[in-house]
């Protein structure tokens, strides 16, 4: 199937979806869920997978469901639709995603276990790898990316108030994303140009994490 772009219906679905977080409207409306969200993104996916996935990971389709089991907010399905193209969480990843707001494109660290974090310190921390990161991410600063990820409110254990990237040694994760509210180029072919124009933006930030941080070695309980 080719991306011909996301369905009509697909930013309404999504507002409907946020006004009526429910089992009854989710199956009134699951042709529609299928026919302009999912078929469009997993097109999408498909068609950009072997130009960013070799010899870096594998495509995947989000499932609209959200795991509830810890979290106080019980609402059973998500109000976006995520793919992404990734060896594994935390060592980079080309990130699209879909919902009433628009559109939002990412790329970078969105998790680390302990071994990736400790991984990721040790690379800042050294001249040579820790500056290529401070200029990676200055320049997305720069061409307009919001630069995001979870920090530590203090400096991380071992490292001095003088680091000259203690305010990258404070990140647990670190990615950078641009969004796009709903307008016409989200349901028209075009659309695959602007994922795939921000996925080249950040592809040498991906391959940072990958060479980096990695995928974990901690096994999955």
């Amino acid at each position: 199937m080719r991306f011909e772009g996301f369905g009509d219906a697909a930013v309404e679905f999504y507002d409907g979806l946020l006004a009526d977080n429910s089992k009854a409207y989710w199956n009134d409306n699951l042709a529609i869920y299928r026919e302009h969200v999912r078929a469009p993104m997993e097109a999408l996916l498909a068609e950009l997978e072997p130009e960013f996935g070799p010899g870096f990971g594998k495509g995947k389709v989000f499932r609209p469901h959200r795991d509830v089991r810890f979290s106080r907010d019980k609402s059973p399905y998500k109000t976006h639709c995520g793919a992404v193209i990734e060896q594994g969480r935390g060592g980079g990843a080309y990130y699209v995603e879909i919902s009433a707001e628009g559109m939002l494109v990412a790329g970078g660290c969105y998790h680390t276990e302990s071994d990736q974090l400790a991984r990721f310190r040790a690379a800042v921390d050294t001249e040579v790898h820790g500056q290529r990161l401070r200029e990676l991410i200055d320049e997305l600063d720069a061409a307009g990316w919001e630069i995001a990820g979870s920090t530590l409110r203090t400096r991380p254990r071992g490292f001095g108030a003088d680091h000259p990237r203690l305010d990258l040694l404070r990140h647990r994760t670190l990615y950078a994303a641009r969004s796009w509210e709903p307008d016409e180029a989200l349901h028209e072919r075009s659309c695959i140009e602007r994922v795939r124009e921000s996925w080249l933006a950040v592809r040498e930030l991906n391959h940072w994490c990958a060479d980096h941080i990695g995928t974990t070695e901690k096994r999955r309980r």
